[in-house]
């Protein structure tokens, strides 16, 4: 997150609270992954705490590398696959919109790899740049895979049955091309943050679900 890590771990304690009013609104084992969303951001958004303890000298290098190899990873080479198979794993089977979702999360799985390899196998530099951290990677910053990861994350969620979901991915859409503008510099960083912040509307989504299922 930009700006300190007071700001990461406050947004992190934040989106935890929410992550965890989501899961008890699960009823369905099929929702569990897109419900855990928001938890695993709060994990994401107290990783990037970590990365800016590194970089003012407080954990070491090994805690810094530990800790921005655990953000870039799931920023980069997981969610890229995780978004689009927990909304695919929503969808009723067997349906035209749930059979181009099962291409969307083939083409977020080769993103996901992709990314996944260049960052187990080459150096990814990571440094504060105008009050946001920075991470470099010659494989990861690929701009056919960076297309594909937003093929698979956005169009999964403007393709949902949910009207939530999809309003998330409009949101999302927004605020990747407001960063894109503003702040390419530190894309993943920012972009994360507010994909964390506008997860409530994940809570919103499986709260509503549940009072809808309890008065049909």
């Amino acid at each position: 997150m930009c700006f300190s890590p007071t700001a990461s771990f406050t947004s992190a304690a934040l989106i935890a609270t929410i992550g965890v009013a989501t899961l008890r609104h699960v009823r369905s084992p099929n929702m569990l992954l897109f419900a855990a969303t928001p938890l695993l951001f709060a994990v994401h958004q107290f990783s990037e705490g970590m990365v800016w303890l590194g970089l003012d000298g407080q954990t070491g290098p090994f805690g810094l590398k530990l800790a921005a190899f655990v953000f870039t990873m799931y920023a980069q080479g997981i969610l890229p696959f995780l978004m689009p198979l927990a909304v695919l794993l929503m969808e009723p089977r067997g349906s035209r919109r749930w059979r181009v979702m099962i291409g969307l999360t083939a083409i977020g799985a080769i993103a996901a790899a992709w990314d996944a390899y260049g960052l187990l196998t080459l150096p990814t530099h990571v440094f504060v740049d105008h009050n946001s951290i920075a991470y470099r990677n010659v494989m990861t910053g690929s701009l056919f895979i960076s297309l594909l990861y937003i093929l698979a994350t956005c169009g999964s969620l403007l393709l949902s049955s949910f009207s939530v979901v999809r309003w998330y991915g409009v949101l999302n859409i927004c605020a990747l091309t407001i960063v894109e503008i503003v702040r390419d510099y530190a894309f993943a960083s920012v972009w994360c943050f507010y994909a964390a912040l506008m997860s409530i509307m994940i809570y919103w989504q499986f709260r509503q679900h549940r009072l809808d299922a309890a008065t049909s």
